[in-house]
């Protein structure tokens, strides 16, 4: 190092513009640095169980990639992600309802990327986004970014308001809508049927992409299966979809299906950012997948998530107070909290760590404020016994502060 050098230099007075020094931190990853302590209850992050991560499997899987696809596994690729992937994806697409080719999918790394992908190739400072209130917090750090603003639409147990939304489109004319249709993130609610076509119509009629967020689709483990949005919708729908929550979230492997020539706009988006999805994981995911193993993991997986959450509804319904209310989803990974209206679960958090118990309070799901009585638990990540206990300990604080 030149001598003198760290004298003259400040850090601390580079230019940064102010769209990036308003962002803020995940509240959620935030959560989890100190719900991850020892002893610790979480109910914070939307962690899989990792004793369901299928690591014997992987053992064999990932030898057999080497083996089969060799050096071509550890090299650059196709921004759009290699095509055994792709044509995996897409002839499962077709099989449950949306007709699809390898054109028509792009590689994410993540569910997070290809949020992040729709907002920098559509929106402009200003623009509106149409999204359910309450809206997964992630969506909105990506939108954020962009400056976006949001024009929001209340839901009930079947999902958005639908008479709610072409007014809004009338009035604010939004860039795109944004839902979360299956399980959503954080509500756990599920757009009925109906709704689900009245959304797809109001979209083609005003000519708005219309973008179905679904890590959650294939994990519902009670009711009646529904079609997804891109089934009904067809090209007027841009549908994301991840491994994470079926497989493994560690190996970044997420994927867009959308019409061919709004693919080939986001390839060049992507290109901008990493060039490709990690090789060597989109080969793993296609032998896992080939090899027959998803549909057997997905079906552990509903099992024990099942499981789970009706552990923690027959926790709530002992140990919650009167006046407190919450979701009783299908499937996913969350349920929904209202408290009474005088409760802030912001203000109960620190409180609930001296507890050892973890949530996330409701306030970073609505974007223009409000939620401060409300939470979102995650069911899928505590054991049996952590459920109960870990309501038991809310139950008792609740009681407490009413």
């Amino acid at each position: 190092m030149i001598s003198g050098i760290e004298e003259k230099v400040h850090p601390e007075k580079w230019i940064i513009p102010d769209r990036v020094r308003k962002l803020s931190t995940s509240i959620i990853r935030e959560i989890l640095k100190f719900s991850s302590q020892p002893g610790v209850i979480s109910f914070a992050g939307g962690l899989p169980a990792p004793e369901l991560f299928p690591l014997d499997i992987m053992k064999k899987v990932t030898a057999d990639v080497i083996e089969k696809h060799g050096a071509a596994s550890m090299q650059y690729s196709l921004s759009q992600g290699i095509i055994q992937l792709r044509e995996v994806i897409a002839e499962r697409a077709s099989r449950l309802g949306s007709p699809s080719g390898p054109e028509n999918i792009l590689i994410t790394s993540g569910s997070q990327q290809g949020i992040e992908m729709l907002a920098r190739a559509f929106i402009d400072p200003g623009d509106y986004i149409l999204t359910e209130l309450p809206t997964y917090v992630g969506a909105l750090q990506a939108f954020n970014f962009y400056q976006a603003r949001y024009v929001t639409v209340d839901m009930d147990s079947e999902g958005m308001l639908i008479d709610q939304v072409e007014e809004r489109i009338k009035t604010f004319h939004p860039k795109l809508i944004y839902t979360v249709s299956n399980f959503q993130n954080p509500t756990g609610i599920t757009m009925s049927l109906e709704r689900r076509e009245q959304l797809v119509e109001l979209a083609a009629a005003y000519d708005i992409p219309l973008v179905d967020d679904n890590p959650y689709g294939d994990v519902r483990f009670s009711g009646t299966p529904l079609p997804m949005l891109k089934s009904l919708g067809g090209d007027g729908v841009v549908e994301l979809g991840t491994f994470s929550k079926t497989f493994a979230p560690g190996l970044r492997v997420a994927w867009m299906n959308a019409p061919a020539d709004i693919i080939k706009t986001f390839e060049k988006v992507k290109q901008a950012s990493d060039l490709h999805t990690s090789t060597f994981c989109q080969f793993v995911l296609y032998e896992f997948i080939s090899q027959g193993h998803l549909d057997t993991q997905i079906e552990r997986i509903k099992k024990d998530y099942m499981a789970k959450r009706d552990i923690m509804l027959g926790a709530l319904e002992e140990h919650f107070p009167e006046g407190i209310t919450w979701t009783r989803p299908q499937g996913g990974l969350f349920l929904w909290v209202e408290l009474p209206k005088h409760m802030s679960a912001k203000d109960l958090l620190d409180k609930a760590v001296e507890l050892k118990v973890a949530y996330v309070y409701g306030t970073p799901f609505f974007p223009n404020g409000g939620g401060d009585n409300t939470m979102r638990l995650n069911f899928s990540n505590a054991s049996p016994e952590g459920l109960v206990e870990g309501v038991k300990r809310l139950g008792k604080l609740f009681k407490d502060n009413l």
